[in-house]
């Protein structure tokens, strides 16, 4: 069991991750051309939210998850709710390559700071995305560790201009980010802290 195996049972009780969804899932629509004749993977897609909202956007999403609860989950809304187009995979793309179809878009949602090796995944999500199509990235900016509790062995946010000149040395072009969303956590038990999240985008070549 991960970490978010523990944490899926009780994620949807949060409502800042709805918020965080619906603001992700806004600039997404506000910044690619969408249609619905497109195909979409969402990469660490939780309990699948931010897919849901998008939808009636998309003839197909996949969803993909490492932690079996979070899928459990998905495919609990997925079957309730009758939706046709949606399907949810577990899958741990940090240790398997992708050998299914490819996507119009990959899309990402405060996944990308729980990664370790940076370029092999974006090498990875460049594989599996069409020539023409597009990568949208949703994180937190650079923020001095506060956001995780001790012990986080991830990234402590990021530059999204020294991020997308990574994404641009795989292949990407069109590189644009900005401010999406804010998200207000309690740190300690007196403390408030504002974190912003970016949404970068990048065509493939």
């Amino acid at each position: 069991m991960n970490e978010f195996d523990r944490k899926a049972l009780n994620w949807d009780d949060n409502p800042g991750h709805l918020e965080r969804s619906k603001a992700v899932s806004g600039a997404i629509i506000d910044r690619l051309e969408l249609n619905g004749e497109m195909t979409a993977l969402e990469y660490g897609a939780g309990t699948g939210i931010t897919s849901i909202l998008l939808k009636d956007h998309f003839k197909e999403i996949v969803m993909i998850d490492n932690s079996r609860d979070m899928v459990k989950i998905m495919r609990k809304k997925i079957k309730e709710s009758q939706v046709s187009n949606i399907r949810a995979l577990h899958y741990d793309l940090e240790k398997r390559s992708w050998k299914h179809s490819r996507f119009d878009l990959v899309f990402t949602q405060m996944v990308l700071h729980h990664i370790r090796n940076i370029d092999k995944l974006i090498l990875k999500l460049s594989d599996i995305i069409y020539p023409g199509g597009f990568l949208a990235i949703a994180d937190l900016y650079g923020e001095d560790g506060s956001f995780h509790k001790t012990g986080f062995n991830g990234h402590n946010g990021f530059d999204p201009d020294k991020l997308g000149q990574t994404i641009k040395n795989y292949g990407f072009t069109d590189v644009l980010s900005r401010k999406c969303h804010t998200i207000n956590k309690l740190v300690s038990e007196k403390e408030m802290k504002s974190f912003d999240l970016f949404l970068l985008t990048a065509r493939k070549q």
